[in-house]
């Protein structure tokens, strides 16, 4: 039996060729239909399932890619790089660059929402990993194109201090697995003398993640933001695989 083509079958050809690849090349394209539907249009037909594919498939190609070009890296920086590459910020980014909204099915009200454009290209892009890995059930239609957007992106992780912002990581990181925001309190203010020293926990919900010090208290929160992601996100991250 020939499955039929999805009606806007030349839209999804136009955007398989931004990704370089051929438009002959083995998709699955209701599958990747799916993959640019929101759960606005239906509540059953859309990108959810693929996006769930997508999470564990953008998870290891990172893995492999990481591996692969940066072996010298110790595990613990493996596991945060990463997490800020498969972050909705950075995979937002991603499909940006693509355009992608253009190709997203989404009703208006939802498109209303600007607050939820971040999530919903992040979602949509890992849908679309989804849809690809599934059409070959390897990464022969992803690491070629994807692993020149990986780069770019990793050498900024690691270059750019700016970005290596672990208050960020662990917020994203939070956000992802329990849907809350971690807190941060002032355990010790010492100005007295030259330099001025702060220390401060942070917390998630009555549990205290880590602690770290600094001469300024925003210095203070990102030392304890990174002790919590090193202590506390790397190893769960580790044993996702």
């Amino acid at each position: 039996m020939v499955i039929p083509y999805p009606p806007r079958q030349k839209d999804l050809e136009t955007l398989v060729q931004k990704l370089g690849l051929s438009k002959t090349a083995p998709i699955n394209w209701n599958l990747l239909n799916l993959a640019l539907t929101h759960p606005t249009v239906s509540p059953t037909a859309n990108y959810e399932q693929l996006e769930f594919v997508g999470d564990a498939v953008i998870r290891l190609a990172v893995a492999e890619f990481l591996l692969e070009s940066y072996s010298e890296l110790p595990v613990g920086e493996f596991a945060a790089v990463r997490s800020m590459l498969v972050s909705d910020r950075t995979l937002a980014r991603i499909a940006a660059d693509y355009g992608l909204a253009r190709y997203l099915l989404v009703t208006n009200s939802a498109l209303n929402d600007k607050l939820g454009e971040e999530s919903r290209l992040a979602e949509s892009f890992e849908a679309i990993l989804g849809a690809l890995y599934l059409s070959t059930h390897d990464f022969s239609l992803i690491r070629p194109w994807l692993d020149f957007q990986l780069i770019p992106l990793i050498d900024e992780i690691r270059t750019d201090p700016a970005r290596q912002n672990y208050k960020a990581a662990l917020q994203e990181w939070t956000q992802a697995h329990y849907k809350l925001l971690p807190t941060y309190r002032l355990t010790e203010s010492d100005t007295s003398a030259l330099p001025h020293r702060f220390t401060t926990e942070v917390w998630l919900q009555d549990q205290c993640l880590g602690q770290g010090s600094g001469r300024s208290i925003k210095a203070a929160e990102q030392a304890a933001a990174q002790v919590a992601f090193f202590v506390v996100c790397v190893p769960q991250e580790r044993d996702r695989g």
